[in-house]
C-alpha cells in the first residue's frame, strides 16, 4: 500500500483549548515576544520541541507502574542498564535526570579553559555546558550541510577534512574529545553517514582523541542509514546501532527524544577510569550510581521505549510523516532545509524573510509569525539562540549565526495528519504576507542559552 498509517492505536487523548488570533497577539507581548514564556495551554499546535514530548506506549505506562523506588540497585535500573548496554555496546552505563546532566558531568572532567571540543554542529545545552567548564566549542559541518536547499543524503556528516586541519592547528593535547551529534538538530536534523562516523573515529585514534557520541535521536539516524546507505540495506536498525556506538568512546543520550519518555538520559562509556570520575560527581550532582536524578518508574519507561524506538514500522511511518509535511510546503515553494530531517521540518528564515537582517532575527519574526497566525509555537535556530557580540567591541555588534532556520519539531506519537495538514495551511498563509513581517530587538538577555528566556520587542517601521 502507498499510504504510511500510524503504527499504533490511540488510547488516550488530551483536549487543545483554541484562542484567537488576537487573543495570541496578545499573549504574544506578555511573553515579550518569546514563546519559550507563552504557557502551554494557550498553544494550539506545540512543536516547539520533540523533548520529553511524546507519547509514551501502553506498556511503557505499565513499566511505570512496576516500576521500583529502591534507593540503591533497585531492578529498575538493571533492566535500563541492560537494555542501554545491549543498543551501544558500552561497559559503564550512568542514568542522569536528562542529556544536559550528562554533558555537564563530562565536560566538567574532560573540559575547562584551553580547551577545545570539536563537532559536526554542537546543540545549544552542548554548546553551553562546553563553554561553562572555560572550553570552547568549533562546529565543523560538511559542505552540502551549510546549503539549505541544496538536498544530499548525510547533511549532517562532520568535515573530515576541516576535522584533521583543526586538529593539527590546535594540537590533539587541546581537544580533549570530538563529538558526533546524530542526527544533527542544530543543522536540520540531517543524518550523518556510519561512513563519516567511521572516517571520524579513524582520525581521533590517529591522534589519540576520545570520539563521543551525542545520540539523542540515534534511531533516526540508523533508519537513514539503512535507507540511504546501501551496505545497510539489510540490516536491522539495532546492528546499525551497535555498530554505529562500535566507533565510540562514550555516549550521552537525552532519553526524551527517541526513548520517548518524558524525563532522563544517560552517559554510557567504555572506559573504567573515566567512569570512576563521571560516578563520583554523579553522586554529588545527580544522586546514587543507581538511579541518577530518576525515579524507577523513569528507569522502566526509558528501557521500554529504547526497545520500542528500534521497530522499523514505526521510524518508516515517522521519517515519512516529516517528509509530508516538508513537501506540501516545497509544493508551495517555501524554503526549507532540505532534504527533510529526521524529527523536524526546518524553515529557511533567511530566504523566507530577506528584508529582515540578522541583528533583528528573522527566525524569531517568523516564529511569532506562526503563533499569531495558527497558535503554532516552534523555535528559532539562528542568531537568537547561537549569535555572540564581538568581544573588542564597546556596543553590542553581532557575530550572526551560520543559518537563520526555524524548527518545527514533531513530537513522537502525538499528532495526526490532519495537525501536520492545518500546520502547513497556517506556515502558507504566512509564506503570502511574508513582507509585511518585521524584525525584533533584545530588551533583556541571559549570558548563556539566552533564547530561553530573552525578553524581546519587534521593531516597527513606517
Amino acid at each position: 500500500m502507498k499510504t504510511i498509517i500510524e503504527p499504533f492505536r490511540i488510547k488516550s487523548v488530551e483536549p487543545i483549548r483554541f484562542n484567537s488570533a488576537v487573543e495570541r497577539s496578545q499573549i504574544l507581548a506578555r511573553s515579550f515576544y518569546n514563546p519559550f514564556l507563552i504557557h502551554s495551554e494557550d498553544v494550539i499546535i506545540d512543536l516547539l520541541t520533540d523533548s520529553g514530548t511524546s507519547a509514551m506506549s501502553s506498556n511503557q505506562w505499565a513499566g511505570i507502574m512496576q516500576g521500583d523506588e529502591s534507593y540503591a540497585c533497585s531492578p529498575s535500573f538493571y533492566r535500563f542498564e541492560n537494555t542501554v548496554r545491549r543498543i551501544t555496546g558500552m561497559n559503564y552505563i550512568i542514568p542522569t535526570h536528562q542529556g544536559r546532566a550528562a554533558e555537564n558531568i563530562l565536560f566538567n572532567i574532560l573540559g575547562g579553559k584551553g580547551k577545545t571540543v570539536l563537532s559536526n554542529t554542537l546543540f545549544d545545552t552542548t554548546r553551553a555546558n562546553i563553554e561553562f567548564s572555560g572550553a570552547q566549542g568549533i562546529d565543523l559541518p560538511c559542505m552540502e550541510g551549510k546549503i539549505p536547499s541544496k538536498p544530499a543524503p548525510f547533511k549532517g556528516n562532520i568535515d573530515l577534512e576541516a576535522l584533521h586541519q583543526h586538529i593539527q592547528n590546535i594540537g590533539p593535547e587541546n581537544i580533549p574529545m570530538v563529538i558526533i551529534t546524530v542526527t544533527n538538530n542544530s543543522n536540520g536534523g540531517q543524518p550523518v553517514s556510519m561512513e563519516n562516523i567511521r572516517n571520524a573515529s579513524l582520525i581521533c585514534k590517529q591522534y589519540q582523541i576520545p570520539f563521543f557520541i551525542d545520540a539523542c535521536r540515534f534511531a533516526e539516524n540508523c533508519y537513514f542509514i539503512k535507507i540511504r546507505e546501501k551496505e545497510y540495506s539489510t540490516n536491522s536498525i539495532e546492528e546499525i546501532a551497535r555498530e554505529l556506538f562500535s566507533y565510540a568512546d562514550g555516549c550521552t543520550m537525552s532519553a526524551k527524544k527517541d526513548a520517548f519518555a518524558n524525563i532522563g538520559g544517560f552517559l554510557a562509556l567504555q572506559q573504567s577510569e573515566l567512569a570512576l570520575k563521571c560516578r563520583n560527581l554523579l553522586v554529588i550532582t545527580e544522586g546514587f550510581p543507581t538511579y541518577g536524578g530518576l525515579a524507577g518508574r523513569d528507569l522502566e519507561a526509558i528501557a521500554i521505549g529504547l526497545e520500542e524506538v528500534l521497530d522499523e514500522h514505526y521510524l518508516q511511518y515517522r521519517i515519512r510523516s516529516i517528509e509530508y509535511l516538508a513537501q506540501k510546503l516545497i509544493d508551495h515553494n517555501i524554503p526549507i532545509m532540505q532534504p527533510a530531517g529526521g524529527h523536524a521540518v526546518y524553515l529557511d528564515a533567511k530566504a523566507f524573510l530577506p528584508h529582515i537582517p540578522p541583528d533583528q532575527y528573522p527566525g524569531q519574526a517568523l516564529v511569532c509569525a506562526l503563533y499569531i497566525e495558527g497558535g503554532i509555537r516552534s523555535v528559532e535556530i539562528g542568531s537568537l539562540m547561537f549569535g555572540k557580540y564581538q568581544s573588542d567591541s564597546d556596543t553590542k555588534v553581532l557575530i550572526p549565526a551560520n543559518q537563520e532556520l526555524v524548527r518545527l519539531a514533531i513530537p513522537r506519537r502525538v499528532y495526526t495528519q490532519s495537525h501536520i495538514d492545518y500546520v502547513a495551511e497556517v506556515i502558507i498563509e504566512v509564506w503570502k504576507n511574508r513582507d509585511k513581517l518585521n524584525g525584533y530587538t533584545i530588551l533583556e538577555e541571559a549570558p548563556l542559552l539566552r533564547h530561553f528566556t530573552a525578553k524581546l520587542k519587534p521593531i516597527h517601521t513606517n
